[in-house]
């Protein structure tokens, strides 16, 4: 298993890395404290555990990927995927899946404004709510949204 601690190594490092071809196809990151542009652009079949909050384009142009991101994310999480799996346990800021082409990805919490906006194939499931113009000008794919209704005490 591969670890990169983005406490002392760099987010080109990662991503260098994850652009290599490899032997071990497992990939850790430590102290993500919501880094931008973490695992973009990843080609190959490897997996890759984001231990924290990620910021904007987490996983953008994911091809083959899984990607865990244990956390929060910023703007355009999975942005122009192609193929592969994110999954977010947290929420997800606007934009998540925009454009992408296909493969899947799960937010656990909400997702704001411009879910999977221009989507092109890509299936989006949402275990909160959504927000305004998500889906907007979809040509293919699914969004599905579990929203849970929250119960008041009395």
């Amino acid at each position: 298993m591969n670890t990169f601690d983005l406490s002392s190594a760099s987010v080109r490092e990662l991503n260098q890395a994850l652009h290599q071809p490899a032997d071990d196809r497992e990939f850790v990151v430590a102290h993500p404290n919501g880094a931008h542009n973490l695992a973009v652009g990843v080609n190959q079949a490897v997996s890759v555990d984001i231990q924290g909050h990620a910021g904007y384009h987490c996983a953008g142009m994911n091809q083959q990927a899984s990607i865990t991101v244990h956390g929060n994310v910023g703007v355009g999480c999975a942005e122009n995927m192609m193929s592969g799996y994110v999954r977010v346990k947290g929420s997800a800021s606007q934009a998540a899946g925009a454009t992408a082409h296909g493969g899947l990805l799960v937010i656990e919490g909400d997702a704001g404004a411009r879910c999977g906006i221009s989507m092109k194939g890509v299936d989006i499931v949402v275990g909160g709510s959504i927000g305004h113009m998500s889906c907007f000008m979809g040509q293919a794919g699914r969004l599905v949204v579990l929203r849970r209704r929250r119960r008041c005490a009395g």
